[in-house]
């Protein structure tokens, strides 16, 4: 099979950890093609969806992680499989991305995950779909909405809705001197909204990212633990990850969103999880493939690669 990978620059991914990688080095060892599409190369003209492809060859080590062949503008739904894994922010160009690549859909194109599924669940406010999994939550804009929660749960975690990898989010106590400037900065004086949800001490414990592949949840999560003086537990703020076997309230989450989440389309998702709550869903590009493997074995990119040729193969 031919596969097409929308990602960020190849010379910027980071080939020792990235899951992307991780994705096409496990589909060229099962024999099949690996392309790559950088999202600013999507076009459409008279009913076809393009964008400029680059076959490559996955290597064994880093730099570089890749041998780079054939280059053409490619036909999406010449592909057996798209998969859109950019990274965010989520903004108007992502936004323009789902809508080509729904056109690149409606030619007959099979999009992993789908684009009106990408867009249709924010992050974030994903988590409002399922409230019995999730601890006390306020998505809101104004001061006073904000203000008020904070004083109602006395220790808070405040975040962007648009953001990644632990990028602008704040702990906010009920008597932080700082807490009307964080309010005031995160919502740029009440033009956008934010998400507040109580503090979780079970962060020290670790962020659990699980992954759902087709549904199903992959057997270990992966514990990002803080580093000290710090609440955020993401790798790419300096958390510390620990893989292990998923605690039955995982498998419970798990459960409850799996089959629902699969139904509209998206194939790979990470879930987030402090101790016993549902904090986020990840679907633009869940990440942990690499470690997860290397501290368990599991093969976290054969089993997605192996869930893409049956999602291929029926559809």
């Amino acid at each position: 099979m031919q596969f097409a990978f929308i990602v960020d620059p190849l010379d910027h991914l980071k080939a020792y950890k990235d899951s992307s990688v991780a994705m096409m080095r496990a589909a060229a060892r099962r024999g099949h093609e690996c392309w790559t599409i950088q999202r600013e190369t999507l076009a459409w003209r008279e009913g076809i969806t393009t964008g400029r492809a680059l076959r490559v060859t996955p290597l064994a080590g880093d730099a570089p992680w890749y041998a780079a062949g054939e280059a053409r503008v490619a036909r999406l739904a010449d592909f057996d499989a798209v998969l859109m894994r950019q990274d965010p922010p989520f903004d108007v160009e992502y936004i323009t991305a789902t809508w080509l690549l729904e056109r690149a859909e409606a030619e007959g194109a099979r999009v992993f995950n789908r684009p009106r599924a990408i867009r249709d669940h924010s992050e974030k406010v994903a988590i409002a779909e399922f409230p019995q999994l999730t601890t006390t939550t306020l998505i809101a804009r104004a001061a006073g909405d904000l203000q008020a929660f904070i004083d109602e749960v006395g220790d808070c975690v405040l975040k962007p809705l648009d953001g990644m990898g632990g990028s602008s989010v704040f702990r906010v106590r009920h008597d932080d001197p700082n807490r009307n400037v964080i309010v005031e900065t995160l919502t740029a004086e009440g033009a956008r909204s934010i998400m507040a949800q109580r503090y979780l001490p079970a962060i020290a414990q670790g962020d659990k990212r699980i992954l759902l592949v087709a549904g199903e949840p992959v057997p270990y999560a992966l514990a990002r633990i803080p580093k000290p003086g710090d609440s955020r537990g993401n790798l790419a703020a300096g958390g510390t990850g620990h893989a292990q076997p998923l605690s039955a309230r995982d498998r419970e989450i798990a459960a409850t969103l799996g089959p629902v989440l699969w139904s509209r389309g998206l194939l790979l998702v990470g879930i987030d999880v402090i101790g016993d709550c549902l904090t986020e869903i990840n679907v633009t590009s869940p990440t942990c493939f690499v470690e997860i493997a290397q501290q368990t074995g599991y093969d976290v990119a054969g089993r997605f690669v192996e869930a893409l040729e049956t999602a291929c193969a029926g559809s």
